[in-house]
């Protein structure tokens, strides 16, 4: 017998159905062994990317570029994609599916190295969103660098919040699931964000920037 929670969550993602290009950039990144966010998230991250008009976004984990098609799409036709990753075969495959989706070389600037080392670099509230799915145990360090960089009003946003089931799970102590945790924690907890946990794909944390 199907569990109608399992139905229920599995409806919901497959309410959102991945295009030729998203899905030519999901089978890029698999094979180079990346796990894209899954369709769920993705149009969570372009639903957020809307709802706050976002112009200048910044994306901690490149991938192959599925997460950032999502992004873009959500943003202002004006807008950029400021993208981080530590492996530049990714990030030319990423370049080459915005490229397919026909975003300019304007709209996406890749930067290659490690997000701790970037993202001191980039400007204090210049950003209308932030989203992290780079290294899990570097999450609570990217929660105290993107309040920084964004916008009152902006936006943060965590993947992989659930951890294929773990974080549900005390018994589970990984270092990764200890730090999924942790930075949940930190966002409940901090008066300068209002959050949301969305179940879709492998989890998505989302909370808006409301004060200094």
């Amino acid at each position: 017998m199907t569990n109608p929670v399992e139905a229920t969550l599995a409806y919901a993602e497959q309410f959102h159905q991945e295009d030729e290009l998203l899905h030519t950039a999901r089978q890029r990144g698999l094979e180079m062994g990346a796990t894209p966010i899954l369709p769920g998230g993705g149009a969570a991250l372009c639903f957020l990317a809307t709802a706050v008009n976002a112009k200048s976004v910044v994306e901690i984990g490149t991938g192959c570029g599925v997460s950032g098609l999502w992004l873009l799409r959500g943003m202002r036709t004006d807008g950029t994609l400021t993208s981080v990753d530590v492996e530049p075969e990714h990030q030319r495959l990423a370049r080459q599916a915005f490229a397919e989706a026909g975003f300019s070389g304007g709209r996406v600037r890749l930067i290659s190295g490690r997000a701790l080392d970037v993202l001191p670099r980039l400007s204090d509230g210049g950003y209308d969103m932030v989203f992290a799915d780079g290294a899990k145990q570097e999450y609570v360090d990217y929660l105290a660098e993107a309040v920084r960089l964004l916008r009152v009003g902006g936006i943060v946003a965590f993947g992989n919040m659930l951890w294929h089931n773990r974080v549900a799970d005390p018994a589970q102590r990984d270092t990764d699931t200890v730090a999924l945790r942790e930075v949940g924690k930190l966002v409940q907890s901090d008066d300068r964000l209002r959050s949301v946990l969305i179940p879709l794909g492998d989890g998505l944390l989302a909370a808006i920037k409301i004060a200094d």
